[in-house]
C-alpha cells in the first residue's frame, strides 16, 4: 500500500493486482484439454491416413451431415475460412470429398464424400472410436454420462448468456 500525497487526510492506494490462477480456470483448462485431445488424435490421423486436424473434421463433418458446405464446416467446427479451404482442397485432390455447386446458392458449394473417402472414413472411424474408449476408460460409466451433461449445460448456459458463435 502507498499513501497518497494530495494533502490532507492520507489516503491509502492498494498497489495489489489482480491474479489468477490460470491452473484452475475453467476456459483455460478446456481449451488446454481440448487441444492436447487434438494433438493426440492428429498423431493417429497423421501417421496412419496422412490426415491433418482440420482434414478430419471435414471428413467427420461430412460422415455425420448430407448437406454439407465449407461455410457450414466453419460453424460447426469453429475453424477459419482459410483453415477449412485448405482442408477441402487437400481432400478433393486427394479423391476423398467432391464439391459441386449448390442448387440453392451458386456461390456454394456441396460437399460430398467419395467411395475413396467413405473407404478411408470406415477405417478411420473404428480406430478413433477405439482411441476415445481408451482415453474414457478411466471415468465410470456414470462419469461419462456426466460430464457429456455438464458439457451440454454449459453450451446451453453460454447461448443464454450470449456467448455463442
Amino acid at each position: 500500500m502507498t499513501m497518497d500525497k494530495t494533502g490532507g487526510d492520507a489516503l491509502l492506494v492498494s498497489s495489489a493486482r489482480a491474479e489468477l490462477d490460470i491452473n484452475q480456470f475453467l476456459p483455460y483448462k478446456i481449451n488446454r484439454l481440448a487441444d492436447r485431445i487434438s494433438q493426440a488424435l492428429e498423431k493417429l490421423y497423421a501417421e496412419s491416413y496422412e490426415l491433418n486436424i482440420a482434414q478430419w473434421r471435414v471428413l467427420a463433418w461430412l460422415s455425420h451431415c448430407d448437406d454439407l458446405t465449407a461455410k457450414k464446416v466453419c460453424t460447426y467446427t469453429n475453424m477459419d475460412k482459410a483453415r477449412v479451404s485448405r482442408a477441402i482442397q487437400s481432400l478433393e485432390d486427394r479423391g476423398l470429398i467432391s464439391r459441386t455447386p449448390s442448387q440453392q446458392d451458386q456461390r456454394l458449394h456441396d460437399l460430398q464424400l467419395t467411395d475413396a473417402g467413405q473407404a478411408l472414413l470406415n477405417k478411420l472411424v473404428p480406430e478413433a472410436q477405439a482411441w476415445e474408449a481408451d482415453l474414457m476408460s478411466t471415468l465410470s460409466v456414470g462419469e461419462y454420462r456426466d460430464l457429456i451433461n455438464i458439457m451440454g449445460k454449459l453450451e446451453r448456459q453460454l447461448e443464454r448468456v450470449g456467448g455463442s458463435v
